[in-house]
């Protein structure tokens, strides 16, 4: 994993091309230079982004609980990370950094089966409560005890489309030239995918094999999600079937980068959740010590429901604890 970004700058990266797309029309504003701590924040597309991921994360952890056979732990970085204050999500990144844990890369939420809860949560008090999991090790007998308990990683992907209102939602994969007449879409179709950067594959590879729990994907967008399994996804890049591509990042201080990235397509997919209730949109700000505002829009409320297809994948996920 890259180590030049710091890792809040990471947290809150966003994909350029869909800034660019989803912020079109919003023309440059006086807060282009806005100093938050010490990092900047250029325009609020970031801030969206931190919202955005927090929503869906939150999202996922209720539609899990609400299920009442299975229960969700945020696990990773920015999982249990300060959600409402931006400027505590940055602190706790700087402690992280002074930690030397910059670039630990686990999954997003762990999900237990509902009989396992109260333990789960008696568990996670002793270390010190959901903040304090990523500053222990995976080998502490606690941490360890968590792992052996879980039925499900899960790593979190957020996207700011209504999937199903996409241009080419629906259309069927066909024979294309450039994977070799194998079954895909043509590169301009504008689908649902579930994203995995290239950077995360081999350590979420190897935290599956380590750890032995297995680890999905799940992609949440605004009113729907997907699941993957990660152990399709690299079947499927394997077989030709998805192939790499370059993907312009920014960071809030303005530096760009490019990352090697797997779109998959939704069709490969299971149908995680539908939206029971759709999020408000609210207006939002975050100020300095000057003075200086900058708004931004922020996620929240809204209720996501599991489909069928993702019960079943944690029915199974279940079974295999079991066995």
């Amino acid at each position: 994993m890259s180590t030049q970004w710091h890792p809040f700058e990471r947290a809150l990266m966003v994909s350029r091309v869909e800034a660019e797309i989803e912020l079109r029309g919003i023309a440059g504003v006086p807060w282009a230079d806005f100093l938050l701590n010490p990092r900047r924040l250029r325009g609020s597309d970031f801030l969206m982004g931190w919202s955005q991921g927090v929503w869906s994360e939150e999202r996922i952890v209720q539609a899990v609980n609400a299920t009442g056979s299975y229960f969700a732990l945020p696990y990773g970085l920015s999982a249990v990370a300060p959600d409402r204050d931006v400027r505590e999500f940055e602190l706790y990144f700087e402690r992280l950094d002074r930690a030397g844990l910059r670039d630990l890369k686990r999954p997003d939420i762990l999900i237990f089966t509902e009989a396992r809860a109260e333990r789960v949560r008696s568990v996670v008090k002793e270390i010190g409560g959901e903040p304090e999991l990523p500053f222990t090790p995976e080998d502490d007998e606690r941490m360890a005890f968590l792992l052996s308990e879980a039925i499900l990683a899960v790593e979190c992907e957020n996207s700011l489309w209504r999937a199903k209102a996409m241009p080419d939602y629906g259309r069927p994969l066909r024979p294309v030239k450039r994977l070799g007449g194998k079954l895909g879409l043509p590169k301009a179709a504008v689908v649902p995918t579930i994203i995995i950067k290239d950077e995360d594959r081999a350590p979420l590879r190897l935290w599956q094999v380590q750890r032995k729990v297995p680890l999905h994907v799940w992609h949440v967008f605004y009113v729907a999600a997907f699941g993957l399994a990660l152990d399709k996804a690299e079947e499927l890049i394997r077989d030709g079937l998805i192939q790499a591509r370059e993907q312009v990042f920014q960071a809030p201080g303005g530096a760009t980068t490019r990352k090697v990235i797997y779109s998959f397509y939704y069709h490969y997919a299971y149908l995680l959740g539908d939206c029971e209730e759709e999020p408000r949109l609210a207006a939002a700000h975050i100020e300095d010590k000057n003075g200086h505002i900058l708004p931004y829009v922020r996620f929240e409320g809204g209720r996501l429901a599991l489909r069928p297809e993702a019960m079943a994948a944690l029915e199974e996920a279940a079974m295999r604890k079991q066995g």
